[in-house]
């Protein structure tokens, strides 16, 4: 948020905010701040961050109760509870904010809340009446800032002045170009180290050109611009300033670059038509945000999942080398049959033989108890290895942005169903391997319906792919219908999918797309062929006691399939309707 963006916003609040009683405080994460103010058009909520990669002050929609708690929240309540917000002031080109609070408007201020988006250095500040701060975001300690060290009780004070100085209408463009020419940088350089409030997007805005010539050009030294190259920044930096002066923003979104793997560039300022600024930029941020935290999310399920993994795989190795020790009782039997076979064994011999008869009928035992665990460590890993494939296979691409507000929350939602499903999981695991081998734990119950991915194909059959383990079993045992085809890849981890040919006969297309679907949502995606069964759906048997989305099957055939083949389908069916789910039986 440049100082461009930050004018914007605050010249759109204004007329919303000021006068409004100030009702609610919450803290929603370690970085955030949400603030409910009620004025003459209603309740609306005020957004600030102090998140080094996103600072922030905006209006939002109403936000889920969460944070109130919070240190931070509970002061604010406190210090704010009974106020109005009288004044929202930002001087210069500084992106520091004062939020003024007073008993009733008109009266001088008693609070005062100060915002400071500078990057790595933002801070949120309540000072009382005498300019102390009574609270603030987060401590600045004098081992981190010996300029500066902020703590609660201590006076606040700005931050340093900047060193280059604020933009002026009253100066000449003679006297302009003169101080960006004075040293021999790039156009770039010399905007942001000259003057005060120019961002890189601003810069690229002040050019007015294609991202890429615009960069070329920011990139030149100065003493190479043409006259004509001056005269146009010239205006365009004009115009800015008159815009800055008299408050004239828009917002426009540049796609130039979409196209060729880039993202969307947004504007507060430019030759978009006049609009609102706050709500498209409050999407701009929660969209970007939410990218953020779902790649997070999606990164530390990972790790906690291949820790498991590797945790299995050792436990399994132990009862496998323990098995493989069994072998070595027959050796001591044949031992111990030599030394009853000699002529006059000794009482010595006699004791060794039984002892050795002994140690081989305690390895023989231990069979029983050896091998159900290898086989409950294997079914642990095969769990492991098919919600590591769902979280591969069904995330969204990194170089594939999430353009809308549904993108992101299906995202989300699919995502929390597998931090869910792998919390169960792990913590079965865990129970499974202390009480070896006694009944697992029961399953909680699901909280909402499964929502498999689900699509027509060209012959206008619906087609059901799972995401995770539950939406298997869902689509495989309960949504299934006498008819419909079941197809997988064949021992390998990935998704069901099933064809339901029960609506109307499936023609070969079809059925092939349906095989590549399951080919190409499974760990064998990048193989050139994968071979797939395909198998009625009336021959799928659940196994008793196993984990959701196991299934055996009787009879069924295998059919090549091309993951390729389904990926170019799903890229050029990216239009296609998704159709909504069928009722339950």
């Amino acid at each position: 948020m440049d100082l461009t963006t930050l004018r914007a916003v605050l010249a759109e609040l204004r007329p919303l905010l000021v006068p409004a009683r100030f009702e609610k405080a919450q803290q929603p994460n370690p970085h955030t701040l949400q603030l409910g103010l009620r004025g003459l058009s209603g309740m609306r909520w005020l957004e600030i961050s102090w998140l080094a990669a996103a600072p922030r002050l905006l209006a939002i929609d109403p936000p889920p109760k969460q944070g109130d708690g919070s240190t931070l929240a509970r002061v604010l309540q406190h210090g704010l509870g009974g106020l109005a917000l009288v004044a929202i002031e930002q001087e210069g080109f500084e992106r520091v904010v004062d939020l003024h609070f007073a008993p009733r408007p008109g009266e001088a201020s008693g609070r005062r809340l100060v915002v400071e988006l500078m990057g790595r250095h933002s801070n949120v500040f309540l000072l009382d009446a005498q300019g102390r701060v009574v609270s603030l975001a987060r401590q600045v300690r004098e081992q981190q800032s010996r300029l500066r060290p902020i703590a609660s009780g201590s006076s606040y004070g700005r931050p340093p002045a900047l060193q280059s100085d604020p933009p002026s209408l009253e100066e000449s463009q003679e006297h302009w170009r003169r101080r960006l020419q004075l040293v021999p940088v790039s156009l770039r350089q010399a905007l942001r180290q000259t003057y005060q409030g120019i961002s890189p997007a601003l810069a690229l805005q002040l050019v007015d050109g294609a991202p890429e010539p615009a960069a070329e050009l920011l990139a030149q030294p100065v003493g190479t611009l043409s006259q004509e190259h001056w005269d146009h920044l010239w205006a365009r930096w004009q115009r800015w300033l008159h815009d800055l002066e008299q408050e004239r923003f828009g917002w426009e979104v540049d796609d130039s670059r979409s196209g060729s793997g880039g993202s969307s560039q947004y504007r507060c300022w430019g030759t978009a038509s006049s609009g609102p600024v706050n709500a498209p930029l409050a999407a701009y941020y929660r969209q970007r945000l939410g990218q953020g935290e779902l790649q997070r999310r999606r990164a530390s399920l990972e790790l906690k999942l291949l820790a498991a993994r590797e945790r299995e795989k050792r436990l399994r190795q132990q009862q496998q080398d323990l098995l493989d020790q069994v072998e070595s009782g027959d050796d001591l039997s044949r031992q111990a049959d030599a030394l009853l076979c000699l002529a006059a064994p000794s009482r010595d011999q006699v004791a060794e033989a039984q002892a050795l008869y002994q140690r081989a009928r305690r390895l023989r035992r231990s069979v029983v108890s050896i091998t159900p665990r290898l086989e409950l460590h294997q079914r642990q890993l095969d769990r492991l290895d098919a919600s590591l494939a769902f979280l591969a296979l069904h995330g969204p691409e990194p170089s594939h942005g999430l353009h809308h507000d549904g993108d992101l929350e299906e995202a989300l939602c699919q995502l929390q169903a597998l931090e869910q499903e792998s919390e169960e999981l792990l913590a079965r695991g865990g129970t499974e391997g202390r009480r070896s081998g006694r009944r697992a734990p029961p399953r909680s119950a699901p909280a909402s319906t499964p929502s498999p991915l689900e699509l027509l194909t060209p012959g206008g059959l619906r087609v059901q792919v799972g995401r995770n383990h539950r939406q298997n079993e869902w689509i495989s045992l309960r949504q299934a219908r006498r008819g419909d085809l079941w197809f997988h890849a064949q021992e390998c981890p990935g998704s069901h999918v099933m064809l339901k040919a029960s609506a109307a006969e499936a023609a070969d297309a079809d059925l092939q797309l349906a095989a590549d679907l399951a080919a190409h949502f499974s760990r064998a995606r990048h193989n050139g062929r994968v071979p797939v069964l395909k198998v009625p759906c009336d021959q799928l048997q659940r196994i008793a006691g196993a984990a959701a989305g196991t299934v055996t099957h009787k009879g069924g055939e295998v059919v090549w399939a091309s993951p390729q083949r389904a990926a170019h389908w799903l890229a050029a069916a990216e239009s296609v309707p998704k159709v909504p789910a069928e009722p339950g039986p």
